[in-house]
């Protein structure tokens, strides 16, 4: 699996926007899609909520193939 650690300045990232920082997706609307579709993983579970708010230490897994750790 493919590890990028994403560091925030914020208190909080939500989803969609991290997977568009990361450059795992291009728009906001791809984003949408992969979570809607349920490819994407937050802490080990699937989230379906895309401005679902992810704070240091939080992980996403996008297809079991990719990880962003929020630090």
């Amino acid at each position: 699996m493919e590890t990028h650690k994403i560091k925030i300045h914020t208190e909080f990232i939500k989803l969609q926007d991290l997977l568009k920082f990361a450059g795992a997706v291009e728009t906001g609307g791809d984003a949408k899609l992969i979570i809607q579709e349920g490819r994407v993983s937050v802490n080990g579970e699937v989230c379906p909520m895309r401005g679902k708010k992810l704070h240091p230490g939080d992980r996403a897994v996008i297809d079991g193939e990719t990880e962003l750790i929020v630090i």
